[in-house]
């Protein structure tokens, strides 16, 4: 099919690559047009130097998949695509958007008569090799419309999936990072206790250890050894971890639910605290132990 693609980040470069490397007819931009030559080079991709020329190599019913920043980024780019579209065309935001934003989105744009798609995309870099695991919401008759196009950049056999109406990919994608948040911080956690031990581990090969029919192997477990092949103790990275959102949307979702989730909780929390090179409430900790106990303290 043919299709336009707007964002050659990371993740948009590599998904319109995949696309193309299947067959699709891609018409790509971004803002970078340094990218958009690049992506040109690519068979079955044509760069363009605006939504505008984007567009106007679409065949109508068109569709185009949005890749930017979540939040007012996409908000404006989906306002913009849609300014340039007829009715019965549909936009495709596969970023990682609120589902809340999503369902405005989708409401929003049935008012011009145009369709939308949600597609949660989880893959990382690795998505070009490996595929796309989709979690897709909208219509099902736009869903089947766009299947073709789905099912070149998931992987084969169940690799992405009509999760329901619109918000509901995105909903399933939240889901999926903050469950992501919590299993990463155990990882952490745990190559954490090794490190401090009294024995000189090889993390990497403990790594690659529990990746052999343990019940904790997992892709995270395979990117942490090839992290420890880089980098045996880390020695060149800086314990700073930023987060995308959506683990703070799907404690948001929990609260609203009246569903526990203290692990997916306290991981955003961790997250929160590796980016304070010196913690004010642990100097009010330890000026509260030194005044009722008379403990030690380390001053500056």
């Amino acid at each position: 099919m043919r299709l336009g693609f707007v964002g050659l980040g990371r993740m948009g470069f590599n998904m319109v690559t995949r696309l193309a490397r299947d067959g699709h007819d891609v018409i790509a931009t971004t803002r970078d047009q340094a990218k958009v030559a690049e992506i040109a080079k690519e068979p079955n991709v044509t760069g363009a130097a605006s939504l505008e020329e984007m567009i106007g190599q679409l065949e109508a019913p068109r569709a185009v998949w949005v890749m930017v920043t979540s939040g007012q980024p996409t908000d404006a780019m989906i306002e913009r695509v849609a300014g340039l579209l007829e009715p019965g065309d549909c936009i495709v935001d596969a970023g990682n958007t609120n589902f809340r934003d999503s369902i405005r989105h989708s409401q929003e744009l049935a008012t011009t008569g145009l369709e939308f798609m949600d597609e949660g995309t989880s893959g990382g870099i690795w998505g070009l090799r490996n595929g796309y695991c989709l979690m897709i919401g909208g219509e099902r008759s736009t869903f089947e419309r766009l299947e073709p196009a789905f099912k070149s950049l998931a992987p084969p056999d169940k690799g992405y999936m009509h999760c329901g109406p619109a918000g509901a990919g995105h909903f399933v994608k939240m889901i999926h990072n903050g469950i992501e948040y919590g299993m990463m911080q155990a990882i952490g956690e745990g190559f954490e206790i090794l490190e401090k031990s009294q024995y000189d581990f090889d993390l990497g090969e403990i790594a690659v250890l529990w990746n052999k029919a343990s019940v904790v192997r997992s892709w995270l477990v395979e990117l942490a050894a090839l992290a420890f092949e880089k980098d045996p103790k880390l020695e060149h990275l800086k314990g700073y971890v930023e987060d995308s959102g959506e683990g703070r949307w799907t404690i948001i979702e929990a609260m609203n639910l009246d569903v526990p989730a203290p692990i997916i909780t306290l991981s955003l929390l961790e997250r929160f605290h590796s980016r304070r090179s010196e913690s004010f409430s642990a100097k009010v900790l330890a000026a509260l132990r030194n005044e009722f106990g008379g403990h030690a303290i380390k001053t500056t």
